[in-house]
């Protein structure tokens, strides 16, 4: 019997990619072995092997210290990593029915699996124990910094927490990982199963080109050619309202968007929402909070609730009297036709653009040409070198887990391996919305050996139909800058230990490195060196430029204030005590009536679908792209002085004292590190033009 179980257990490594050493490019996950029958074994071979590792450090006979507990710990768990990193990153970019089942499947069990670890009663004495003679190891900065962190997570976890008391929090756990999972895959359903088929041309009056001909493709794939079909992916939905002269269907549309999860069907996600900020209301009563924000925020820049409100509703004083004038100035080109009609939520980007073109002359259609994928790729490989001397090389014979993804090894420029990057631009049903960088492994040391990252960024990008250019929009060009920033964050990381690594610091300065990025991306010198006619090659004119720059600020109380309403709504939400349930429709109408929110205006996300706070890792912290804003503001600024976009000291500076040092450090000193005093609100206010406006 003894024999049979030996040949089985090796017959499942020799077929399961998890289970060995990978052998592949720069041992890269191996995408094109792994099946989803592959994942539930390695998860439990995983999780096995972990609580091996743990049952070890808790009976060795020597003294807890350093080395043996909080280091033994650090390293513990490999394998479950890999499978996690991987099976996560597919959950979200590249899923599948049976993928979708295993993650309801594997939440529950590893949250079971975390709490076995952190209120395992002899683990938390021993790291309790390092943590308090640390003084007698002559710790490093870092490992002191590591000890710390460990020691909070066993805190946080309930660690201190009675039998009774740590066996309601292993229930709560249990609970929100099944409602996280199933948050996100109701929202991803609803988005897929909207489609909007339009068979008059006559209707698709005002829309661009590009976008009819990607409908048109796309209704052809569905078996409706001749017709255009439009979907609530942002890159059909967003251009839909702000191009389509039909009010009626830019009506359709929005109303379909903002009330996604919202029907009281199988998709809706009204009773998740409840479920979830009760019990983590009552989670962070147990631990001593007074709300789920105040446990969130103790970790954070911000530290307390009052200090993210302080700066939301002091932004929110400033923008939303500019939202109020932007209204009116719609208003009156909509009273131009003489139809009688009001402005509503689905007429402000389709009356924006109008009132844009009108005052500024500008188009961003007219800009798309200059905007192709491949060229901005090169536009801001250019301004990585031009910063850090980063150079990226194209791998085509590495793993990768969809055709449309692409793979760089990233070198410094004395040829120094970095890392590799993956990049996946396109949307596809398989993908949840938005945009987002991911890890499938983080730098670290280990046995005096720099273990390289794999990180990836991935988009939703319109894929163009076949001999076309995918073409972007100015958004879309942002974002890209955006992630990239994110991947520099963990291509760059430099520390010791993968805990601390890369973007493994606080919600609040995570957007520090990506945001900072975006400043690049339309100054002038760096359009010239991307920004070039598909067609003609010939570089982006200045008139455009000058057009881009005069109606920047533009619009800017909309965007603010849609911003502010979300992270406003994720406070809210967070706030409340344990004991309350809350009704997600009327609750968010009360807070939104409560702050003025005038009717032309939703909240960036409504509650239904705000996937970044109910399964996203955000909550309490949707705020954090504004502080960081702040941040970053004040960063490029440090720059813009010099009068060198890439001045050599600052970029070396920004490098060594944020990109490089990952969460060794106290976000605040970094910063101080990089910049010599605090960040300055003002850079922000100037850059959203609101600073007339307090």
């Amino acid at each position: 019997m003894t024999l049979s179980i030996n040949k089985a257990v090796e017959a499942q490594q020799s077929t399961n990619p998890f289970l060995s050493e990978y052998h592949t490019p720069f041992q890269v996950p191996p995408f094109d072995k792994v099946k989803p029958e592959h994942f539930m074994p390695a998860f439990e071979q995983g999780m096995k092997e972990q609580q091996m590792k743990i049952s070890s450090i808790c009976t060795q006979a020597s003294a807890p210290n350093f080395e043996n507990t909080i280091t033994a710990l650090e390293e513990s768990g490999d394998l479950l990593k890999n499978v996690s990193t991987v099976f996560f990153n597919l959950s979200s970019a590249h899923t599948n029915p049976e993928i979708e089942k295993i993650s309801k499947e594997i939440a529950p069990r590893l949250s079971q699996h975390s709490d076995d670890i952190y209120l395992n009663a002899k683990l938390f004495e021993r790291v309790k124990t390092v943590n308090e003679k640390q003084g007698g190891e002559n710790l490093s900065s870092e490992q002191k910094r590591l000890l710390e962190k460990m020691y909070k997570a066993f805190i946080r976890s309930g660690a201190n927490l009675n039998a009774a008391q740590q066996a309601r929090m292993r229930e709560i756990n249990k609970e929100l990982s099944v409602l996280t999972v199933r948050f996100g895959q109701n929202l991803l359903a609803e988005t897929n199963n909207f489609e909007l088929i339009v068979d008059n041309e006559s209707q698709l009056s005002g829309l661009p080109a590009s976008l009819k001909s990607t409908a048109a493709q796309s209704a052809k794939e569905a078996g409706q050619e001749g017709k255009w079909k439009f979907t609530l992916h942002n890159p059909s939905v967003m251009p839909f309202l702000q191009y389509a002269d039909d009010r009626q269907l830019r009506e359709r549309m929005y109303t379909a968007y903002i009330n996604r999860c919202n029907y009281n069907d199988q998709y809706d996600n009204k009773e998740i929402i409840a479920q979830i900020t009760t019990l983590r209301a009552e989670k962070a009563d147990l631990l001593g909070y007074k709300s789920h924000a105040d446990y969130v925020l103790e970790e954070s820049m911000a530290k307390t609730p009052a200090q993210a409100y302080e700066l939301l509703n002091g932004l929110w004083k400033a923008a939303l009297p500019v939202a109020k004038m932007e209204a009116l100035e719609m208003q009156k080109v909509m009273d131009k036709n003489g139809k009688g009609e009001q402005l509503e939520a689905w007429d402000w980007f389709y009356y924006a653009d109008k009132v844009r073109k009108e005052k500024y002359n500008y188009n961003a259609e007219e800009l798309k040409p200059y905007f192709k994928l491949e060229n901005v790729r090169d536009g801001i490989f250019t301004v990585t070198e031009k910063l850090y001397g980063l150079t990226f090389s194209e791998i085509k014979n590495i793993p990768r887990y969809h055709e449309d993804v692409v793979a760089y090894e990233v070198k410094e420029a004395d040829g120094a391996h970095v890392g590799i990057f993956y990049m996946d631009f396109f949307t596809r049903k398989s993908k949840r919305g938005g945009a987002w960088m991911t890890s499938y492994r983080k730098q670290a040391v280990k046995n005096g050996k720099r273990i390289s990252p794999v990180v990836s960024i991935v988009c939703n990008y319109a894929k163009p139909a076949a001999g076309e250019p995918a073409l972007l929009t100015p958004d879309e060009v942002e974002t890209y800058f955006h992630e990239f920033g994110h991947a520099l964050h963990g291509l760059l990381s430099n520390v010791k230990f993968e805990t601390l690594s890369g973007t493994s610091v606080p919600r609040d300065f995570v957007e520090l490195p990506s945001q900072i990025m975006e400043h690049w991306a339309f100054e002038p010198e760096v359009l010239k060196f991307y920004a070039k006619h598909y067609q003609t090659g010939e570089v982006i004119p200045n008139e455009l430029i000058e057009k881009m720059k005069k109606a920047s600020k533009f619009n800017q109380g909309f965007a603010t204030v849609e911003y502010l309403a979300a992270s406003l709504l994720d406070m809210r939400y967070h706030t409340i005590r344990s004991g309350t349930k809350v009704q997600a429709t009327s609750f968010e109408k009360e807070q939104m009536n409560e702050l003025g929110l005038i009717k032309q205006i939703a909240p960036r996300y409504r509650s239904t679908y705000f996937q970044h706070v109910f399964s996203g890792g955000y909550s309490a912290g949707y705020y954090s792209y504004i502080w960081s804003e702040v941040l970053d503001s004040d960063a490029f600024a440090a720059f813009k002085e010099t009068g060198n976009l890439f001045d050599p000291a600052t970029a070396k500076s920004f490098r060594k004292n944020i990109l490089e040092k990952g969460g060794t450090e106290e976000p605040m000193n970094l910063y101080k590190s990089f910049r010599g005093r605090e960040p300055d609100v003002k850079y922000l206010l100037e850059n959203r033009g609101l600073d007339k406006a307090l």
